[in-house]
């Protein structure tokens, strides 16, 4: 596997198969099985629970930030951590990890940075009637088709990706992550697609893979959870990527950017990554599609 916190020129390009790229390009969305080893994983999730105790223990999750996180959602089978970058260095190491912003600036096309971190621990709703068709209140997109896309040598690419990685092996009722597939390149009000993937449930896809698993998808497919219809607590990290120029994110009343203290405590080679760089020259990054996956890429 990568060694987090490489410099940029190890970071590989390709860093996605043909195969891999094709299916992103044709769905929206890949799905790289056990892509981190068990031993991250389990990294994560202690890092991920330690955060919620925490963050629970100030008694004000929503409002009071520890190590610079917060909760956006906390209900007690949902709660929803955003700005998690510098809670752990196990978080932060997956953010920054090389294979995995290479394949960020390959969907994207350009050298990225961080946009945001967030993490999902959730569980079956009580309120919800499990014998009825599963419904998905929260289907939607992060940026828009027409604003967030365009082509290069023939493939897509967008300008806000997400690498979410489940720390949990999800199965069918497992409530893994749900995409419409070929919906970033159908632009179309967006009730008019989720109505015709209700009304044929072939067209919505579901995450169901061993922990480890990373999904890989743009932002511009719509996409929600899924419906957690066993006894599993689901559990995942989820990093963002945008072009170099973009602003960081983590909430309307959030810093602007991760704190000083965790910028200057990082490496210089992942300052970009991590601050962005408001410059004209974007870095430009663009392949065809039989092009050979980079030789540096490894997998568990």
């Amino acid at each position: 596997m990568s060694t987090p916190a490489a410099t940029p020129a190890t970071r590989p390009f390709p860093a996605l198969t043909p195969s891999q790229r094709y299916h992103l390009d044709a769905f929206g969305y890949v799905i790289l099985p056990k892509f981190i080893d068990e031993r991250r994983v389990a990294a994560l999730r202690e890092a991920l629970l330690r955060l919620r105790r925490d963050l629970m223990a100030t008694g004000d999750p929503i409002n009071r930030p520890v190590r610079n996180a917060r909760m956006v959602e906390c209900q007690p089978h949902h709660v929803a951590m955003i700005s998690v970058i510098e809670a752990d260095p196990a978080i932060s190491a997956y953010g920054t990890d090389p294979a995995i912003v290479a394949m960020a600036q390959e969907i994207v096309g350009s050298d990225v940075r961080i946009t945001d971190m967030a993490s999902h621990i959730n569980s079956r709703d009580p309120a919800e009637d499990l014998n009825a068709p599963a419904r998905y209140p929260s289907f939607h997109t992060g940026i828009d088709i027409a604003f967030g896309s365009h082509l290069k040598n023939g493939l897509y690419h967008c300008s806000f990706v997400k690498a979410l990685t489940t720390l949990v092996d999800l199965g069918p009722d497992d409530g893994g992550t749900v995409v419409i597939p070929g919906s970033h390149k159908i632009d179309v009000p967006q009730e008019d697609v989720i109505a015709a993937a209700y009304a044929d449930p072939s067209l919505i896809h579901q995450m169901i893979a061993p922990a480890g698993s990373l999904l890989l998808f743009f932002e511009t497919v719509i996409h929600t959870a899924g419906q957690v219809r066993s006894g599993i607590e689901r559990m995942n990290v989820i990093a963002g990527y945008g072009p170099v120029q973009y602003p960081y994110w983590g909430g309307a009343d959030q810093p602007t950017n991760p704190t000083e203290d965790f910028m200057r405590s990082q490496p210089a080679e992942v300052q970009t990554l991590l601050r962005g760089r408001q410059h004209w020259n974007r870095g430009k990054r663009y392949r065809a599609l039989q092009d050979p996956i980079d030789p540096r890429v490894s997998r568990p």
